[in-house]
């Protein structure tokens, strides 16, 4: 199961809609959780980020604010969005094997 605590998928998946700064990243995954299911600190962000990067996978740039320090913004690469889609494969033939296992007797979507 490599679905445990897959911090690239989760940071993949939110900035595919949008360019977003760290603790940006952070809130929508954590307000996203049902309960406490899943939770993301920031100190486990931010090497996970830089990881990413570094693999060409997300770009940063800096953003200037008016009265504030700049913001580092992320986004997707293309690598990132095929990153992604492998993810996402991967994760819906993931998810159909474990719903026939518990749930025999019905009908099984994929997603």
């Amino acid at each position: 199961m490599d679905f445990r605590g897959d911090l690239d998928a989760l940071i993949l998946g939110v900035l595919q809609q949008d360019a977003l700064h760290g603790y940006e990243i952070s809130r929508r995954i954590n307000q996203s959780s049902q309960g406490d299911a899943i939770r993301v600190k920031e100190s486990q962000l931010y090497p996970v980020l830089h990881r990413l990067e570094a693999e060409g996978r997300i770009t940063a740039d800096w953003i200037p604010q008016e009265g504030k320090p700049a913001r580092k913004v992320y986004r997707l690469t293309d690598e990132g969005r095929r990153a992604l889609a492998a993810k996402q494969a991967n994760w819906a033939r993931f998810t159909a094997s474990v719903n026939a296992l518990l749930f025999p007797t019905r009908e099984v979507r994929n997603g």
